[in-house]
């Protein structure tokens, strides 16, 4: 087995007002034993339907095209606020840790959060609930669970861990 190698690669993460791709950039380990393919190292801040964890194929990273080959099992958690998230990412890190999740990134005003599916979805959202009380200007999002195209749809990827127990 070879080393691998960690690069940052561009990410389309949607578009602006007049109609410009946007782009993310996101450290990813690159797979020598498996050609065009590379793990994400942590979870997205705007690109949508991917987690740390998950392996994809480079398809054209020049135009960041890609295929989502396999789920490593991880929710993407966003967090955003029109104020400060200090006060708050120090509440809510330490529940996420706790669920055995991390912190993968970090801004004035976002969060985004690692958690593996396992931990079930009622006991992530009652945490995200019960730390948000204190903080009515936030809202969180999961990033990899809805249709990137509707935003509503279930992608139901998790039931595959289900029957994995």
């Amino acid at each position: 087995m070879q080393n691998s190698e960690k690069t940052e690669l561009p990410f389309l993460a949607g578009v602006n007002g007049t109609g410009e791709p946007v782009f993310e950039s996101l450290e990813v380990e690159l797979l020598p034993d498996f050609p065009h393919h590379a793990r994400i190292m942590k979870s997205p801040l705007l690109t949508r339907n991917i987690a740390a964890g998950d392996t994809i194929k480079l398809i054209n990273p020049d135009t960041a095209e890609y295929e989502l080959v396999s789920r490593s099992g991880n929710l993407c958690v966003r967090v955003f606020a029109k104020d400060d998230l200090s006060k708050l990412e120090q509440t809510l890190t330490s529940e996420i840790e706790k669920l055995g999740g991390s912190l993968d990134r970090q801004t004035e005003r976002a969060l985004v959060y690692s958690i593996h599916v396992s931990i079930g979805f009622q006991i992530i959202e009652q945490r995200l609930e019960n730390a948000f009380r204190d903080y009515p200007g936030c809202v969180w999002y999961y990033g990899n669970v809805y249709d990137p195209e509707d935003g509503i749809t279930p992608l139901e990827w998790w039931l595959d861990f289900d029957s994995q127990d």
